[in-house]
């Protein structure tokens, strides 16, 4: 057999953020829960397979998607999820400033799904408030989904003060009237990129330059909140696509600014030094988190339906090692959905093929109410059952993640082998102290119909503190051990 993994697990090299306490795992709420919430039925089957920490995937964040709504005569945008709308209505610009009111119906979707979610996971869930982009009657296009020149600032030069407001005012209504409290709130996403662009056929965005425009929003929002008594909401930034432009960004912010974000959130869709940001977050101590990723790839040899769950399994593990970050949080869980109607008057995009690369975890059939999983959906489970909040990272080799959870002398390993042959591997505990502790194999492998899917294996007994095993081909395997 070949040689897979030969590792060493160290604590010296435990997750320096968050006080070396993992904060879990999440996923955006743009767009899906604004396609699904109209039905409680789709809504409560989301909950369930996807937060439910004994039955689904435990997920325990929600980036929660406030949006600007666009000019109600645009008509542009052709997603059936991703025109959500926003909460400001009637508006007015004279020589005082910006003035509107609010529609607090609008938006019922989204929040339908989170209140469901909320009931399902309880107290600890953990909610994000993030902006794509300001009311439309804020931006120097008029049109939520982007500037004229894409590379240019979108928000009016008058009008930072104006969308911290608005943003403020939301979180403010969501605490008193749902009592539902942001842990952390962004006032931007992705800011320095060329897609968003006015009249787009996709979804909201607004491009913000580093240094000076970023640094402003920023300030604004902290203002807004602490004018509100919302001293206790984060300030988390500045959400850019990838690992290198988010070194850049928070370099470039003034030192007000960064004073003011208590964590940095990445993408990772543009990979790069994760090393280099880690330190830098460190440097500043700033808590750190992968806020936003996911890809149409696929890893492994033959794999089948397996080859997207691969991907996303070993993306995983090099975001997790690379930038040790407090949290991991995927792009959207549904990504896809079927409807005979469609939404809106525009057409929905169907299942993709599950023996390729997609989007997303699971497809939404609105026609028969049901959410079809995909393999991608177990993939995601292998990690996120079975590591937990307040466990405790520890950097690992190229296929394989591991946690700590000292009081529950608990060791979690999580192996890729996206081969078409078996593989064996050997990894040194020798720090751990788990000689006796018994070994929980979980297996995912295989395809939606024949395969296994969270399959628990027979367990055994830790004889040595050197833990080997032999992993199936183009599997994941988690092993629990306590």
């Amino acid at each position: 057999m070949l040689s897979f993994i030969d590792c060493h697990l160290a604590l010296k090299k435990c997750s320096p953020f968050n006080g070396g306490k993992f904060e879990g795992w999440g996923t955006s709420f743009c767009w899906w829960p604004n396609r699904i919430g109209y039905l409680d039925e789709l809504s409560e089957q989301a909950a369930k397979l996807f937060f439910d920490p004994k039955e689904g995937l435990g997920l325990n964040i929600i980036r929660y998607n406030i949006g600007g709504g666009d000019d109600p005569t645009h008509h542009h945008i052709t997603r059936t999820d991703s025109m959500v709308p926003g909460y400001a209505i009637n508006p007015s610009h004279d020589a005082k400033g910006y003035h509107w009111s609010y529609d607090w119906n609008a938006d019922q979707n989204q929040r339908n799904v989170l209140i469901k979610v909320a009931e399902c996971y309880g107290k600890d869930l953990i909610v994000e408030g993030f902006s794509n982009s300001p009311p439309y009657f804020m931006t120097n296009s008029g049109c939520s989904s982007g500037s004229v020149n894409a590379g240019e600032n979108n928000l009016r030069e008058d009008a930072y003060g104006a969308f911290a407001s608005y943003l403020a005012d939301v979180a403010q209504h969501f605490s008193k009237e749902w009592d539902i409290h942001f842990q952390s709130m962004t006032a931007m996403n992705e800011p320095y990129t060329e897609y968003w662009h006015a009249l787009s056929d996709k979804q909201e965005g607004c491009h913000f330059d580093p240094g000076e425009s970023q640094s402003v929003m920023i300030i604004a929002l902290r203002k807004a909140l602490d004018e509100r008594g919302l001293n206790d909401i984060l300030i988390s930034g500045t959400d850019e696509t990838g690992i290198d432009c988010q070194i850049n960004s928070i370099n470039s912010l003034s030192e007000a600014a960064r004073e003011t974000i208590a964590r940095i959130d990445t993408h990772s869709y543009l990979e790069g030094d994760n090393e280099g940001l880690r330190k830098l977050a460190q440097s500043y101590y700033k808590n750190l988190w992968m806020s936003e990723v996911d890809g149409g790839d696929t890893s492994g040899c033959n794999a089948g339906e397996m080859g997207a769950a691969l991907w996303l399994a070993n993306k995983i593990i090099s975001d997790i090692n690379g930038l040790l970050p407090a949290a991991w949080v995927l792009w959207q869980v549904i990504d896809s959905h079927i409807s005979s109607d469609g939404y809106m008057g525009n057409k929905d995009s169907g299942k993709p093929d599950y023996t390729g690369g997609y989007w997303g975890l699971a497809t939404a059939d609105h026609d028969s109410k049901k959410i079809i999983l995909s393999m991608k959906y177990y993939a995601m489970g292998q990690f996120s059952r079975y590591i937990r909040p307040n466990d405790t990272i520890i950097q690992a080799g190229e296929h394989v993640i591991a946690s700590w959870n000292q009081e529950e002398r608990k060791l979690v390993l999580v192996m890729v082998n996206d081969t078409n042959e078996k593989q064996s591997c050997k990894v040194d505990l020798d720090e751990f102290a788990l000689k006796g502790a018994k070994i929980c194999p979980i297996r995912t492998s295989g395809s939606i119909e024949n395969g296994e899917h969270w399959n628990r294996l027979e367990y055994s007994v830790l004889t040595e503190n050197i833990f080997e095993t032999e992993l199936k081909e183009n599997s994941i395997t988690t092993f629990v051990i306590r």
